[in-house]
């Protein structure tokens, strides 16, 4: 568990009007309907007991976390029915905390628990109404990739049990795609579905599944990790026979079905993009934008966010410019940087051994701002080759709380002319260190705080620190050369313009080929890299905001402080309020903020 040096937790007054626990309801027959449970009187026991209700609907997320327990053979329920009943359980859970603990008489660590699952429950419910809007199969988060990804990733295997419970998995692969089949096909049929360019990407990556046989990631991952077990050799054969059975009679055959249907899906598909063809679609896309921010921006306000920041970076490019002597005009610079062979490197090797010499040179200097560091190994690992094609660029998964999974930064090497060498620091700070390993690797070690608080999080808390953690690069005196620093302002331009075109996309109706001619104009980026990003922003609506916005409120928040305390301005102490508690929206990051500067002040 990492140790704390620094916690700070708000005071807040409360004019609620708490009911007691344990009530009784007339049920309209005289009859008295049970008493509600009694809360325990320390509410993080109650925090525990929440948390133990969840994993016990969640054998996937026990196996994140590291338990492996009875249920690691299992999958998720992914039924209506389960859907339905982890929203009751959440709602259910936060009317015993309101009905239970009264929030004035809390401790302030307590009340910060308090206020943070309120607001999870609330941030959740938000999507409540639009359910059936989503889909199950796309090239971003689509279970096609997603379930073999999770067995490869997630499931270890550390002894001959474990190894069996891979085997179930695999078998049980049949009736969870049967499920995610079915509702698929029925939100198809209502017209509920990605754009007609989605499916062949969900397509190949089922017949990369496929299409291999008995070479598929999944048994050769299986095959690798019991090759690991100390077992003799006929014990290890069973084993990897067992597998391939499974594969074949189970597995197999439910991604044959998914085949069908995805082609079935494809033939009617809508050729528009954005979510706005919805008949709710304008209230979905708010909610997602407020689920995503914590903000109450409307799409207009996100969207001229986005033009002002992309034209400021603009001119910070400008100066680069004149710095190595480039004399035509930006988008001629842009297109300099984006074509020539220099700023791409040529092998996947050269690339990941120039992205560990630059996290080393991180590392050396991180307690010079930073208090508390993580104790977690990180680990740089390019995307396995069954999935890169669809998948993004790059992506961080947390490491278990037991260290038995590291924290991994994926980088995805498939297009190597989609990887700016000029990027490579800043996307290796953002998702790496001080980033998302830095940021995730001390909130999981937080032992202390319930669990919701230590593996949950808030978009634009999170993405808002690694993309603040690109800057804090240069803060800290990286980005030494001058196209490595163009290519910071790039990655800050591209989440700029992610303002502009994922509203252009959803609220204002642009097709795709219009967001992508936007950023082929206004950003340095490859095609592909467009292309890419313009397909995530389609299927992922709202998500791609939450970056800037997080960013300019940790910014604007540590000038304040800078502002208030002048040459005491103590930049460790700025980041230890803002990583010590976890992630948090950003109106409660705030509050925690000015409530530091009165303190000290």
């Amino acid at each position: 568990m990492i140790r704390q040096t620094f916690r700070l937790a708000l005071t807040f007054s409360s004019a609620l009007a708490l009911a007691a626990c344990a009530t009784t309801a007339d049920m309209g027959n005289g009859d008295m309907a049970a008493a509600q449970p009694q809360v325990p009187a320390d509410i993080g026991t109650f925090f525990e007991q929440y948390n133990e209700a969840q994993l016990a609907l969640s054998p996937e997320t026990k196996a994140y976390r590291g338990i492996r327990d009875v249920d690691y053979s299992k999958w998720n329920d992914r039924s209506e029915a389960a859907d339905e009943a982890r929203d009751a359980l959440r709602d259910e859970w936060l009317e015993r905390m309101r009905a239970g603990y009264d929030l004035a008489s809390l401790s302030p660590e307590d009340q910060l628990s308090y206020r943070l699952f309120e607001a999870t429950a609330e941030r959740s419910a938000l999507l409540d109404p639009f359910q059936d809007y989503g889909w199950f199969f796309d090239q971003m988060n689509g279970e096609q990739s997603g379930i073999p990804a999770f067995l490869i990733n997630t499931h270890a295997v550390q002894d001959v049990s474990q190894a069996r419970d891979y085997i179930a998995r695999i078998e049980g692969i049949a009736p969870l795609l049967n499920t995610l089949i079915a509702r698929s096909a029925l939100r198809a049929d209502n017209g509920v579905m990605p754009p007609d360019w989605v499916y062949p990407y969900v397509l190949s990556d089922i017949r990369n599944m496929l299409d291999a046989g008995t070479d598929n990631a999944v048994l050769e991952d299986f095959r690798s990790k019991v090759a690991e077990l100390d077992i003799d050799d006929a014990q290890r054969a069973a084993l990897v026979a067992d597998a391939q059975a499974a594969w074949r009679d189970n597995a197999a055959p439910a991604y044959a079905r998914l085949l069908t249907e995805m082609q079935r899906q494809q033939a009617m598909a809508p050729d528009k993009d954005g979510i706005w063809r919805f008949p709710e679609g304008a209230a979905y896309y708010d909610a997602l934008l407020e689920y995503y921010t914590t903000t109450e921006l409307t799409a207009d306000e996100i969207h001229n966010i986005g033009l002002r920041e992309v034209e400021r970076i603009h001119n910070e490019m400008r100066f680069i410019m004149q710095e190595v002597g480039f004399t035509g005009t930006l988008q001629e610079f842009f297109e300099f940087t984006r074509s020539d062979p220099r700023f791409y490197h040529t092998s996947r090797e050269d690339y990941l051994a120039e992205v560990s010499g630059v996290m080393d040179a991180m590392e050396a200097r991180l307690p010079d701002y930073f208090i508390t560091l993580p104790e977690y190994e990180l680990q740089v690992k390019a995307v396995e080759a069954f999935r890169e094609q669809s998948a993004g660029k790059a992506f961080y998964q947390s490491p278990a709380t037991d260290g038995s999974r590291p924290g991994t930064y994926y980088v995805n090497l498939y297009d190597l002319n989609s990887m700016s060498r000029n990027e490579l620091e800043a996307l290796a700070y953002h998702e790496g260190l001080p980033g998302h390993h830095l940021q995730r690797g001390i909130q999981t070690g937080l032992g202390d705080l319930p669990p919701f608080r230590r593996y949950g999080g808030f978009t634009a808390y999170t993405e808002g620190w690694g993309l603040y953690s690109e800057e804090l690069g240069k803060d800290m005196g990286f980005y030494t050369d001058p196209y490595s620093d163009f290519g910071r302002l790039q990655m800050e331009l591209w989440r700029a313009a992610r303002l502009v075109v994922d509203t252009g996309l959803h609220s204002k109706r642009w097709s795709r080929e219009e967001a992508i001619a936007y950023l082929q104009e206004n950003t340095p980026n490859p095609e592909g890299d467009i292309r890419k990003a313009i397909e995530r922003y389609t299927v992922y609506p709202g998500q791609a905001t939450a970056y800037m916005i997080g960013k300019l409120k940790i910014m604007e928040l540590r000038e304040r402080a800078r502002e208030a305390f002048g040459e005491d301005f103590d930049i460790r102490q700025f980041h230890e309020l803002v990583l010590a508690n976890g992630p948090v929206p950003l109106s409660i990051l705030e509050e925690q903020v000015d409530a530091w500067i009165e303190e000290k002040s």
